[in-house]
């Protein structure tokens, strides 16, 4: 098979021009250092000698961090790329960019790119800011007259007027990847590489970069945007390509690709709920006067439910082995999310909403009823417990229980119960 990576540079006055053509892109890695240092000998003699290289089979310690992928970005378009950590996007951006050959496949890109896989990584330290300006344009294409004539517009939009002439080993992080950022988008190129650069400066900053986009893409720039933020891949995106371990998943309208991706991320690995969950009934002599036995999740006909989803109705349940009368029962839930930091989502109790339960003797069902389940696609865990006054019967410290979505909830919190109307003739 030929590796081939071509770049020209050509413009034309379609707005349904291809502009990136990927086929069939494979890439492959060692994992050992010095293996890996022995093929690249071994391939490099190969092709000195025109022998076969076998870019299509795995050596030793050898896997593929890309496999044949494939898609088209047109003028004017922007394709998100989504995938959890390892899933390949940097390395795509990097073939598409020209960094890094296939190993299989092609990719053909017509037009000026400009990467921004690494804001300011092309910067040499112990010259200014205005040096480094010069310096990093000229490699992406400009001529010394047009460097000039938007040299202001850099500085301005990059806010480090006052440093322009300290070494740039003399900024933050911040203002380098800021500056990185305005010598890229003022290049005005053909095509955009963004990988997770949209995360870089305050909010204030983030809505300048935002805008500059947006007059880009009128002008016919296309893009493709890295990111492991959702609503930015939904705010910014036409299309979306989904990437697993290498592989293509999904590719196609965004929300489509978002929700298989989201559901994916949130749904995966052993923290995946199993739905009810039973206890062992307690001796009545080892009994605080209520026992939970049972937790599980009902829809409105009295179905337990495997999973919740956003947006509907839903019943949760604790059902109970009562040995006494409780004429003040207190129903406490505490959810929390179990992606992310563990962020307790909400607390809720019976009491607090005025609700005392009365629970006779026997076996009972608490219930706690949702008109609408108002949380996100995820894994959550819950902790029930039940109590009068300051004595608590019994508790359960862990009830894991699963979100999905029948839609794109990406770009809310939670779920906002709504109706939509139009009021006409107003007077």
């Amino acid at each position: 098979m030929t590796n081939v990576v071509e770049q020209e540079i050509a413009v034309s006055s379609e707005d349904t021009e291809i502009v990136i053509s990927v086929e069939n892109v494979s890439k492959k890695f060692c994992r050992d250092l010095k293996r890996s240092l022995m093929y690249g000998v071994q391939d490099i003699a190969t092709e000195m000698f025109g022998g076969d290289r076998k870019s299509d089979t795995l050596r030793k310690k050898e896997f593929w961090a890309l496999k044949d992928i494939s898609f088209q970005l047109r003028r004017g378009e922007a394709l998100g790329l989504v995938g959890s950590n390892g899933a390949g996007k940097s390395t795509l951006l990097r073939i598409i960019s020209g960094l890094i050959k296939p190993d299989t496949g092609s990719v053909k890109v017509k037009g000026r790119i400009a990467p921004l896989i690494a804001l300011g990584a092309g910067f040499n330290p112990i010259l200014t800011g205005r040096e480094n300006i010069y310096a990093n344009m000229s490699i992406l294409g400009l001529s010394t007259k047009e460097i000039e004539e938007r040299f202001q517009d850099v500085i301005d939009f990059a806010g480090i007027a006052d440093a322009i002439d300290a070494p740039v080993q003399t900024y933050s992080s911040g203002m380098a990847a800021r500056l990185g950022f305005a010598c890229a988008v003022y290049i005005e190129p053909e095509i955009l590489l963004i990988d997770e650069v949209l995360a870089v400066g305050d909010i204030k900053f983030r809505m300048k970069c935002h805008r500059r986009l947006a007059k880009l893409r009128e002008k016919g720039t296309a893009f493709i945007l890295v990111s492991h933020n959702p609503p930015a891949i939904l705010n910014v995106c036409h299309s979306a390509v989904y990437l697993s371990k290498g592989q293509l998943i999904a590719t196609g309208d965004v929300d489509s690709v978002v929700r298989r991706y989201e559901e994916d991320l949130c749904l995966s690995g052993s923290e995946k709920s199993v739905g009810p969950m039973f206890l062992p009934e307690k001796p009545k002599n080892e009994s605080s006067g209520i026992d939970i036995v049972s937790l599980c999740f009902k829809d409105e006909q009295e179905n337990i439910l495997e999973t919740l989803i956003s947006g509907e109705p839903a019943f949760f349940c604790v059902e109970c082995k009562a040995y006494e009368k409780i004429t003040k029962a207190n129903l406490c839930v505490t959810v929390t999310a179990l992606s992310g930091e563990h962020e307790r989502i909400f607390y809720l109790t019976s009491g607090s909403d005025n609700e005392y339960l009365e629970v006779l003797p026997g076996k009972v069902e608490l219930q706690m009823y949702m008109p609408y389940c108002g949380l996100n696609p995820g894994v959550y865990n819950a902790k029930i417990f039940i109590r009068s006054g300051g004595y608590s019967f019994d508790a359960v410290e862990s009830f894991r229980f699963t979100v999905t979505a029948n839609h794109i909830t990406s770009q809310s919190l939670f779920y906002q119960p709504r109706k939509w109307q139009v009021k006409n003739n107003l007077t």
